[in-house]
């Protein structure tokens, strides 16, 4: 009798997953011969015609104090290089190097000069490789390098709180005027915060692809500030829009922190200048960064005239947008590296960016239906010119 199909042996189907994992493994250990072949064999000797291999070395912190002068520098290139003499002013130096030795790509190390410098004078330090290729470092302005201590950062908190934090604050004491605007004013100041925005964007965008350019090669200048500040907007965007487009205290609060992110930049810089000595700390100065502030302030109250918030809102939003311009300084003074500079204000792009993404939609809005109309009225038009000229007159006061 034939068996009937309940009695039959169920059939059991193999995964797939160990077949997809063999040619996952299959590629990295080709990748894996291949590297070891190349390691072994050398097949790049036949290339190589004498010249010396490619070298960068990059200084990324400069510390002047009574026993002369001290530089971290990081190497690039394609082999690991070493620094055979040191001239200051043209005139070879002795100097000591910690580590020792030769210094690996990538790697940094600190260079130790006992420099007699001179307060007030410009430098010229010049580091020799093994290979004979030079690199200058030029010192324009010869300072002591600014030391941790209570009354400095004392100090510089107050500069900080002049250049950020007062700003805004001002500008978010004009809340109460404002908060009898009518339609067309309403739209006026938002796309008012749209300009002073953009003004801010192409300026941190600038600024970071100056500082990358300082930074070591290995750092890809140009292409990390981008990667960064697509990574800063995508992220922000991520967040914001969880629960729908951000509006009111919520909309107002991306926009503290794009500027108080642009505004921990531009403290790093303030920072640096002031410690390398390419900046002096004058009057005319303060109240120009003060000044340029202000209008942020009246941008980051625009998207909360139709609501009440309390006194601690406006304190936390305050601290958030000129907040990070105290600990920029403070980070900036103590030499912090171009390309961490690079990093923040690429992120503060990042930020701005997704701010003036999320102001131009509520711009757009026409009250309640989205019927796209507001953005192309005149008040905006008029807003969005307003904001672009008063930060670039302004800028002109604090360009260093």
């Amino acid at each position: 009798m034939n068996e009937s199909p309940r009695s039959l042996p169920p059939v059991s189907k193999v995964s797939p997953a160990p077949r997809h994992l063999m040619w996952l493994i299959l590629p990295l250990v080709v990748l894996a011969a291949a590297v070891l072949w190349l390691l072994q064999s050398d097949p790049l000797q036949g290339f190589n015609n004498g010249a010396p291999p490619v070298e960068n070395l990059t200084v990324e912190r400069t510390v002047l104090d009574q026993d002369g002068l001290r530089m971290l520098v990081r190497a690039g290139g394609s082999e690991p290089m070493a620094i055979a003499q040191v001239q200051v002013d043209a005139a070879y130096w002795q100097f000591a190097q910690e580590p020792a030795g030769t210094i690996s790509r990538g790697d940094t190390a600190w260079v130790a000069i006992p420099f007699p410098w001179v307060l007030g004078e410009a430098h010229r330090v010049t580091f020799v490789t093994k290979t004979g290729a030079t690199f200058d470092h030029e010192i324009p302005v010869a300072v002591p390098t600014p030391k941790i201590s209570q009354s400095a950062l004392v100090s510089q908190g107050v500069l900080g709180v002049f250049v950020g934090i007062l700003p805004v604050a001002i500008g978010l004491l004009c809340y109460p005027a404002l908060r009898g605007a009518g339609r067309k004013t309403m739209t006026f100041l938002l796309a008012m915060t749209v300009g002073l925005l953009a003004f801010l964007l192409v300026d941190t965008i600038i600024e970071a692809l100056e500082f990358a350019n300082q930074a070591a090669a290995i750092f890809q200048g140009s292409v990390m500030v981008v990667l960064v500040a697509a990574m800063s907007f995508l992220a922000l965007v991520a967040v914001g829009r969880r629960h729908g487009s951000p509006t009111g205290l919520a909309l107002a609060s991306y926009i503290a922190l794009g500027i108080g992110l642009h505004n921990f930049g531009e403290g790093l810089a303030i920072g640096a200048a002031f410690a390398a000595g390419a900046a002096g700390l004058g009057t005319f100065l303060v109240l120009g960064f003060a000044l340029h502030n202000i209008t942020e302030g009246i941008g980051i109250a625009a998207p909360i005239l139709k609501i009440r918030p309390k006194l601690v809102h406006f304190v936390g939003l305050t601290l958030l947008a000129g907040g990070p311009a105290v600990l920029g300084i403070w980070l900036g003074s103590l030499a912090v590296a171009p390309h961490w500079t690079a990093i923040a204000l690429a992120i503060g792009a990042g930020a701005i960016a997704q701010v003036i993404v999320e102001v131009a939609a509520l711009l757009a809005r026409d009250g309640n239906r989205k019927e796209y109309t507001q953005v192309l009225s005149p008040a905006a038009f008029a807003g969005i010119a307003a904001g672009l000229a008063f930060m670039y007159v302004t800028a002109m006061l604090v360009k260093i």
